[in-house]
């Protein structure tokens, strides 16, 4: 079967390593390098599990600059293109996935296309009918950065919004390449797989809200923080996962995501998601807060990336902690050693470990990693756990 996948990011190009073991699939991208990265196996993304399948695995894979020869004779067609949430207007901007939907259709092919990227709660209906077509259905994806082929390797579930045999079928295909056995699969209309997603996403946000706010409680009354996740995570009903404080929830989809839902309650009761959304900007406040009354002369950022294993640090919550920092005149400086820049948001990007931990007063580590090891002692950090 020939499948296209359009965009190649975490999610994207997990599906097309995926599914090009058992298919042929041709991935579409707008950027000429990440295209000639793919077409010679390299990994334009720090994926574990991409980097080792591009190396060992016969993957029936080809990247292409070209819609028309990625979508050509494709059965289905994957839809992976970024959807940022527009601050403005309240809502995602979902003008890259309608760009692809405008190629298909002016193509005049006989093809399904499958929407991953995430969208607001009744797009799908919404295209359908704006465009007058009926074959695209959303199928939510629940991968991490630096995991994705790993977590569709080993799904926690699959979930396709349609009940269809086209929808068995492109569900058959997920789970015909994991490796995991019983996958669970669901079938649901279109708007409430939307809603699936979103609402997943908004509840671990809010249990890592819940566990910075019980961290800032800790941290301002002089409690022993570690203790008492402990002990509240000893009850089953909560249990000891996803629970390591952080400078706050970040990378590109929980606060995006956290909004999108916010904003699809307009005129529905709630307090509980409006209250997730600004946990997120309190947390910020708080750890700038506790940096500014040590008074330092030189802040160091080490690391933007907020996740081990992720080269990713788009929406990372330590630049909102930056932003407030210079906003009270404290300078900062950052060891990124993924950036190639020597500037970042207004502060000087120090390249060798040496000199960034020689010129700072204050190191701020959102993930504990040994290399700072060695400077404990300028070292502000609310992992406990080094993980997460």
């Amino acid at each position: 079967m020939k499948i296209a996948v359009a965009g190649t990011g975490y999610v994207g190009l997990s599906l097309a390593t995926l599914l090009s073991q058992k298919n042929e699939v041709f991935a579409l991208d707008i950027i000429p390098e990440k295209v000639d990265m793919i077409n010679n196996r390299i990994s334009p993304i720090k994926d574990e599990y991409i980097e080792e399948y591009f190396k060992n695995k016969k993957l029936k894979l080809k990247a292409t600059l070209d819609f028309k020869e990625a979508f050509d004779g494709a059965k289905f067609i994957i839809i992976r293109t970024p959807t940022n949430y527009d601050e403005e207007h309240g809502y995602f901007d979902t003008s890259s996935v309608e760009d692809i939907i405008e190629k298909v259709i002016s193509m005049g092919i006989d093809t399904t296309m499958v929407v991953k990227s995430t969208i607001p709660v009744g797009f799908i209906q919404s295209v359908k009918k704006k465009y007058n077509i009926n074959n695209i259905m959303f199928s939510p994806e629940f991968l991490r950065e630096g995991r994705a082929l790993y977590d569709n390797l080993y799904p926690s579930r699959i979930i396709v919004g349609e009940k269809s045999e086209r929808a068995e079928e492109f569900a058959n295909l997920l789970k015909e390449a994991a490796l995991k056995e019983d996958v669970p699969v669901k079938f649901m209309d279109s708007t409430e797989a939307e809603a699936v997603k979103l609402f997943a996403n908004t509840y671990l946000a809010l249990r890592v809200a819940y566990f910075n706010e019980l961290d800032t409680y800790a941290e301002i009354k002089g409690l022993n923080t570690g203790d008492i996740i402990d002990g509240v995570c000893l009850d089953p009903r909560i249990g000891n996962h996803y629970n390591n404080p952080s400078f706050g929830y970040g990378g590109y989809c929980l606060p995006k995501d956290t909004k999108q839902l916010l904003a699809n309650y307009e005129n529905v009761p709630q307090n509980l998601i409006e209250a997730i959304v600004k946990s997120n900007d309190t947390r910020k406040d708080h750890i700038a807060d506790m940096i500014i009354k040590r008074n330092p002369n030189c802040v160091g950022v080490y690391r933007l990336t907020m996740k081990s294993g992720s080269d990713n640090f788009r929406a990372s919550a330590i630049q909102g902690v930056i932003d407030r920092l210079k906003s009270n005149n404290i300078k900062v400086v950052i060891y990124e050693p993924t950036l190639k820049e020597d500037v970042f948001n207004d502060c000087d990007v120090i390249k060798h470990f040496a000199e960034f931990e020689e010129m700072v007063d204050i190191v701020l580590v959102n993930r504990i990693d040994e290399n700072v090891d060695n400077i404990k002692e300028k070292v502000y950090t609310r992992d406990l756990f080094c993980r997460d």
